[in-house]
């Protein structure tokens, strides 16, 4: 394993980490997650409670890049693979 530093925003930082303390989750293991599904050429696994996660992220007020919801995000994902 190897040992990564990475800057972010302060403020993004304590959002983060503060929604991984209140869901008992990792921080570390969903920065894993996600690096992997941005390289991995195969269709990534997302299991219903991170969806249901990420549904209550979006409907409190975070925004998704430019797509203004998960399923519109996941419909470019799908169209871009």
């Amino acid at each position: 394993m190897a040992l990564k530093t990475f800057n972010l925003d302060e403020k993004t930082y304590r959002k983060f980490s503060k929604f991984c303390k209140e869901n008992g989750i990792s921080m570390s293991k969903q920065v894993e997650l996600f690096i992997r599904s941005q390289i991995e050429d195969k269709e990534p696994e997302v299991r219903p409670e991170y969806v249901r996660k990420l549904m209550k992220i979006r409907k409190g007020g975070k925004y998704i890049g430019p797509f203004s919801s998960i399923v519109e995000l996941d419909n470019h994902i799908k169209s871009h693979a």
